[in-house]
């Protein structure tokens, strides 16, 4: 195998790729889906925390917080108006601000504050209200001053968020879609035109053109991933793990898109065992989406290896240990696609001979 000519014929697929329908649609689709769930479950336009006060004297904590420009504020009439907004997820925390506040941290003298959180609001959320918060009091003081903020969580903790629950089905469409698509309809389109077969009389190996249009989907898929989980705001504190399981993801569609292509014959083959195999490709993505189906039977589809660890990352903050198994079991499903991709070309060349 010709590193160099895996180069060339790579250079020639991305110079290819404006006009490849497929690639154009990896590209906007992801975005499309994400934009639209981000409008309307309000994760892109509202990413700033919110924060309820209900103020029962004249204090000044809540335009310090306002002027921070950190936490979008809301006021409330009474404590009673507040809990409800935190209960029902309208604000991710809730502070009651007691009459004479100001003149007791003026004095320094040592206090407490309730703060209601909302049980479903995200980690992440919560450390920039208190911090917010705490930064607000400071300045109010001029100094560190002895306050105690006592978090009461309030509502469901145990909800996920749609938005959330939706993540994990936009990233595999955007890992599939275009990890295994690209190469899969580039292949397909090369035999109708009779160019695979002239291609492959030349020095160049299918292995080497397999490699090529392979690396261009697993680009295009790792590429679209981290975007899509830029734009949800869902990096998670692992980002190089994060990465790490999106090129493995990624590998993994583009092999299973080279399979694809080298089996079928035309264009509407492709997309009839796409939509016949659907189901196994995006199930664990619904065990997700609806926390009431055991995860155990994501794990019956191969995919679950590659979208779970991405859950658990974003959305749980897991490092190396807590994914370790799945990834394993995804490198070795990669490994056994590797072995079907190589059985595949000797056969073809086989049957050229």
């Amino acid at each position: 195998m010709s590193l160099r000519r895996v180069a060339v014929l790579f250079g020639k697929e991305l110079g290819r790729s404006p006009k490849n329908f497929f690639l154009v649609f990896a590209v906007v689709v992801p975005l499309v889906i994400s934009f639209v769930v981000s409008l309307l479950l309000g994760s892109l336009f509202s990413d700033k925390p919110k924060l309820g006060i209900a103020d029962e004297g004249a204090s000044q904590v809540g335009r310090l917080v306002g002027a921070s420009g950190a936490v979008a504020r809301t006021e409330y009439a009474s404590a009673g108006e507040l809990r409800r907004a935190v209960e029902t997820g309208a604000v991710d925390m809730g502070i009651v601000l007691p009459a004479g506040f100001d003149d007791g941290v003026a004095r320094g003298e040592e206090t407490s504050l309730t703060a209601y959180v909302w049980g479903q609001s995200l980690v992440k959320n919560r450390a920039i209200l208190g911090a917010t918060l705490v930064n607000s009091i400071i300045g109010l003081a001029g100094k560190e001053v002895p306050v105690e903020i006592v978090a009461k969580t309030l509502g469901s903790a145990k909800s996920v968020p749609w938005e959330d629950r939706l993540l994990p089905l936009v990233a595999m469409l955007t890992i599939v879609i275009g990890g295994s698509m690209v190469p899969a309809s580039s292949l397909v389109d090369e035999k109708q035109k009779r160019t695979l077969t002239a291609l492959t009389v030349t020095p160049t190996s299918l292995e080497e053109v397999f490699l090529a249009k392979g690396l261009l989907g697993a680009a295009i898929s790792l590429l679209m991933g981290i975007v899509i989980l830029v734009i949800n705001q869902a990096f998670g504190a692992q980002p190089f793990l994060l990465i790490l399981v999106l090129a493995l993801g990624a590998v993994m569609a583009a092999s299973f898109g080279i399979l694809l292509g080298a089996l079928v014959k035309d264009i509407n083959t492709l997309f009839a065992t796409v939509k016949a195999i659907g189901i196994l490709l995006y199930a664990p993505a619904l065990v997700y989406l609806f926390p009431q189906i055991p995860e155990w039977i994501g794990r019956i589809f191969p995919t679950y290896y590659m979208v779970a660890p991405i859950v658990e990352i974003t959305q749980r903050g897991a490092s190396w240990p807590g994914i370790a198994l799945e990834v394993f079991i995804l490198i070795g499903l990669i490994l056994a696609l590797f072995a079907l991709i190589a059985i595949v070309a000797r056969r073809a060349r086989t049957q050229g001979a």
